[in-house]
């Protein structure tokens, strides 16, 4: 049986079966459970030191391997290697039936393992209900967990599915007719705020993606966005698009600092100091 890479240290390797569909898992922490789900190239070790710090806050997570090699590094051996990762995850990716690529009005095949996951790590780790963040290419499937699983803090990081080569896919959300009716649904029952987070340049993210989000949900999407405009006086870069890993300027008074805490304060608020309401 493989080993955990050393550079997640600290995480159990698990397998979760659900719906026929066996995967690797890695876990850390205890509390009330937050699924991170990694972008492109998969989990690497700027995804791992975001989930360590949602296990410093008193959340166990749980990372699922959906793609790429895990704990191995794009920038290890520079940008030809990185690019080379990327391409690796990306292409089977994308020909493969589990993931929506383009797909504007079906919700992605890999959503019915997820949601088993997030009722799995609920069960098992109890509290009020859970937190999800999706990333890039998995930006958009905290959505499709909520009407499914029991999601109280739903993170959504540069969503990007379904690619935006039109401009219906640039504003679609990747859901079906059937689960955004009842993704916008849940969110009113339960009170729930989904949170997005994009660079304003970021082509990967398209803003017609928050714009859908704000007429579907009014003032329950907060959608946070960094300038990465030529000049910005943060120092972006006009491709910056990782904004919680990659991109993230981690200091205070970074924007993207400040919306790493947003995220983190929803996780304290919803899962760790609910309301009587929550």
């Amino acid at each position: 049986m493989s080993r955990t890479p050393v550079e997640l240290d600290g995480f159990a390797r698990t397998q979760v079966a659900h719906g026929g569909t066996t995967r690797t898992v890695y876990r850390a922490g205890s509390g009330p459970g937050v699924i991170v789900i990694a972008e492109m190239p998969g989990i690497t070790p700027s995804v791992i030191a975001f989930a360590r710090r949602v296990v410093d806050l008193g959340c166990s997570v749980a990372l699922p391997h959906l793609f790429g090699e895990p704990g191995r590094d794009p920038h290890r051996s520079g940008a030809r290697s990185e690019l080379a990762d990327v391409a690796t995850s990306f292409v089977p990716a994308c020909v493969s039936r589990e993931f929506g690529v383009l797909a504007t009005r079906r919700t992605s095949p890999v959503m019915d393992w997820l949601r088993g996951l997030g009722r799995q790590l609920h069960d098992e780790c109890g509290g009020p209900g859970i937190g999800v963040v999706g990333m890039c290419f998995t930006g958009g499937f905290a959505l499709g967990m909520i009407a499914d699983a029991p999601v109280l803090a739903p993170v959504l990081s540069q969503p990007s599915l379904p690619l935006g080569l039109t401009s219906a896919g640039r504003a679609a959300l990747g859901l079906s007719p059937e689960d955004q009716a009842a993704m916008v649904e849940t969110c009113a029952a339960r009170d729930l705020t989904v949170l997005g987070l994009r660079f304003s340049e970021d082509r990967l993210a398209p803003p017609e993606k928050f714009a859908t989000l704000r007429r579907l949900l009014g003032d329950r999407f907060v959608g946070v966005e960094i300038d990465s405009s030529p000049g910005n006086p943060w120092g972006h870069r006009k491709a910056a698009h990782s904004v919680l890993t990659e991109d993230l300027h981690d200091a205070e008074g970074q924007p993207t600092r400040a919306a790493l805490d947003q995220v983190l304060d929803l996780f304290r608020t919803r899962l760790l100091a609910p309301t009587d309401g929550g």
